[in-house]
């Protein structure tokens, strides 16, 4: 669907697939109207398409009471499934209705620019009956760890979890339920692990003389198991993922914010390089989930949601995910509906997405499928099976539909089904594909979040308690002391280094769990190259953007008190039971954002 394809006017023929027999179009056409007719709120999607006609008086409308029944988009590449992203998020926006998506093609920044009118786009909204004028909307841009324009997304180790984790680091299920127990041991001594520095130090801690006789009344970790461990958490730094795991955590709370002008805030998640981490992207969309469920209190049933959530290439999160993961997400799905928070899977096929999940998805928007092979025949007829009954041949309508046509049928205002209606698609009052990089530098820098998100910082937390340098830090550039019983390193590899780098770290790894003697590597640096900062009361070698920082280095020990207080305040929240994917309930940098 782009403003270059015309469509005549409403009352002229379509080239479009042919729809019921003649004799019952009428009747279909009337049926279609009375299911789609609403009194609350709803954004509307097109218009009914009958025997190859656009019905501009028949709009198919999606109740926005019902999204959080959850819904699933679905098509071949080029068949118009960002545009239609891109028309829903419009709308909800407009309704007062804060969105999530990804930007995984880079497309969808144009939400930030109002479209340009064009004579064809004008025949197409005329054809459709849509009130189309140009518009742009509040974009936040966001950026996992800052990779690409937006503000940096980061997430502590411990509220990432170990099983979400587990997943990235691809550990098999040996592996998994040992990492699960020193998650569980950090977090029976409240040792925050912030980064990938911190959960090196707990690894290389429980695999000491004195962490083995921690683990005694639990169970032990095998040599083996932490060294494949310990080799994964060195892949993910080098690969870039320590500027990922991290403090300013990002508070989901900030996706459930609406502009000053009450239109909900589209947060859009850029990802330039997707194709290298597709599973670090998937896990990550997930924990989102996770987190918005383990934080959001229970709303029932409510006139619009408080949050929709688009998961676009929605088989990366299926794709080699164990049991115990799958349980996890068709969990979280069925019962973050009572939160109030959509969800919507985007993806090519309906096959993408288990049985289990599809099951609940309500609202389907399937755009057209090709059957170029016979697996692609079979999933065209089981996805055919998956709707109701209509008097469309639906095997036809799928294969010869256009691009910005859909097949549709979601949920009334009763929570009943409504009838399949082939859908021409509204379009979008903003640019289709990105917008400029100025518009892009603008949004960022005027954003609320810059100042709490913009700067990584480095708290006490597992790494500092365990070697001791949180009471005896040293002076700036000084090694810092490694936990008893084994060595944390010199520094965590960048993703600058090179293969032969990171091959030598992990063997030197192997080696200190062996026990084999290791030379010193020369003094410690923190993973982001820095050395050790000073707490002197001189003035530090950088300003960091907390207030507390300046604080602490106007007294030694505010650092140490501040420390002991945070644990304090947030000992209830540390010793909550871990969700259902192995996340964690944190404190809040803001209060009543979840009210």
């Amino acid at each position: 669907m782009t403003d270059q394809q015309s469509s005549p006017p409403a009352t002229s023929s379509q080239q479009t697939p042919s729809g019921p027999a003649p004799g019952a179009s009428s009747a279909l056409l009337e049926t279609i109207r009375a299911g789609y007719r609403t009194a609350g709120p709803a954004i509307t999607l097109g218009a009914a398409v009958v025997e190859d006609v656009v019905h501009a008086d028949a709009p198919i409308r999606l109740p926005l009471a019902m999204m959080n029944r959850h819904g699933l988009v679905a098509g071949a590449t080029g068949t118009g499934k960002t545009v239609t992203l891109q028309v829903m998020a419009e709308q909800l926006s407009t309704a007062g209705v804060p969105v999530f998506l990804a930007d995984v093609k880079g497309d969808l920044s144009g939400l930030a620019t109002a479209a340009t009118p064009s004579d064809r786009l004008a025949e197409r909204t005329t054809a459709t009956g849509m009130p189309w004028e140009p518009a742009a909307f509040p974009v936040e841009f966001l950026a996992l760890g800052g990779d690409g324009p937006g503000i940096p997304v980061r997430a502590t180790v411990d509220s990432f979890g170990p099983l979400l984790l587990a997943r990235i680091m691809d550990l098999n299920e040996t592996q998994e339920s040992c990492l699960q127990l020193m998650f569980h041991w950090a977090d029976e001594r409240e040792l925050p692990l912030d980064d990938l520095k911190d959960l090196r130090a707990v690894v290389m801690h429980l695999t000491s003389k004195e962490g083995k006789e921690d683990l005694r009344g639990l169970g032990g970790v095998a040599t083996s198991t932490a060294n494949v461990i310990l080799r994964e958490v060195t892949a993910l730094a080098a690969g870039g993922m320590d500027a990922f795991f991290g403090v300013p955590e990002f508070e989901t709370a900030e996706l459930l914010r609406r502009a000053p002008d009450g239109r909900g805030v589209i947060s859009c998640l850029e990802l330039p390089s997707l194709q290298q981490r597709p599973r670090v992207f998937s896990t990550f969309m997930v924990w989102l989930l996770a987190d918005l469920f383990a934080e959001l209190p229970e709303v029932g049933d409510t006139d619009r949601p408080k949050l929709v959530f688009f998961l676009d290439e929605a088989h990366l999160v299926f794709d080699d995910a164990s049991d115990a993961f799958l349980d996890a997400i068709t969990t979280t799905v069925r019962l973050i509906r009572s939160k109030g928070v959509g969800v919507f899977f985007v993806t090519q096929s309906p096959q993408d997405v288990p049985e289990e999940v599809l099951g609940q998805l309500a609202n389907r928007v399937q755009h057209a499928l090709r059957a170029f092979t016979p697996k692609d025949a079979r999933a065209l007829r089981q996805a055919v099976q998956t709707f109701p009954h209509t008097e469309y041949d639906l095997e036809e309508v799928l294969t010869s539909a256009g691009t910005g046509e859909a097949v549709v049928t979601v949920m009334d205002e009763d929570g009943a089904p409504t009838p399949v209606a082939l859908t021409r698609m509204w379009s979008p009052t903003s640019v289709i594909g990105p917008s400029t990089p100025e518009v892009l530098d603008a949004a960022v820098a005027a954003s609320a979040l810059l100042e709490a998100y913009g700067q990584d910082q480095d708290r006490v937390s597992a790494f500092e308690r365990l070697t001791g340098s949180a009471t005896a830090a040293p002076g700036a550039g000084a090694a810092r002391p490694v936990p008893t019983g084994g060595s944390v390193g010199s520094h965590t590899p960048g993703a600058g280094q090179s293969q032969a780098d990171i091959d030598a770290e992990a063997r030197r790894i192997e080696a200190e769990i062996l026990g084999h003697p290791v030379p010193s590597s020369g003094p410690v640096e923190t993973p982001r190259g820095e050395p050790a900062p000073r707490r002197e009361p001189a003035p530090p070698p950088r300003r960091e953007p907390a207030p507390a920082r300046s604080r602490r280095e106007e007294n030694p020990m505010a650092e140490v008190v501040e420390d002991i207080a945070r644990t304090a305040a947030t000992a209830f929240g540390r010793s909550v039971v871990r969700s259902v994917f192995g996340t964690k309930r944190r404190g809040r940098r803001r209060g009543g954002l979840f009210g």
